[in-house]
């Protein structure tokens, strides 16, 4: 009998990130604070909230961040920015600029969100939060 084996391919995955290295962190962390701080511009999100959205980074911690964004991230910043740089991209595949720039901020009738906008729920949802909103995002592009 012949063993299973998947078929031979010339495309290969994309190595992982190891975001638990300091060096990968210090190398993407201000790649990821513009990225983080574009999208905040084009979301129209006020700093308190955005604060949230990086885990309840103090204030002072923040505006020196936004200030100088030539940081080394913690785990946890980089898997939040991770997923809304993946949010982000999936609204702009998913709908108009003007909509995806809008969609986070608009109460939702989806079961996920039971009325309240996308960033609400992941602000008081945290990480577990952030998933399933691209979760359901990339479902509805048909990524999943």
């Amino acid at each position: 009998m012949t063993a299973l084996a998947y078929p031979d391919t010339r495309y290969a995955p994309s190595a992982l990130v190891d975001i638990t290295s300091a060096e990968e962190r210090k190398r993407l962390g201000p790649s990821a604070l513009k990225a983080f701080f574009n999208i905040m511009e084009c979301w129209h999100i006020r700093d308190e909230d955005a604060m949230q959205l990086l885990g309840g980074m103090a204030s002072s911690t923040y505006y020196a961040t936004k200030k100088s964004p030539r940081r080394t991230l913690d785990p946890d910043t980089m898997l939040r920015i991770s997923y809304l740089v993946g949010i982000f991209k999936a609204l702009n595949i998913l709908h108009s600029k003007a909509l995806a720039d809008r969609w986070i901020g608009l109460p939702n009738t989806s079961p996920i969100f039971r009325g309240i906008a996308p960033l609400e729920y992941m602000i008081r949802g945290g990480i577990p939060a952030f998933a399933a909103v691209r979760r359901l995002l990339d479902a509805r592009r048909g990524g999943i």
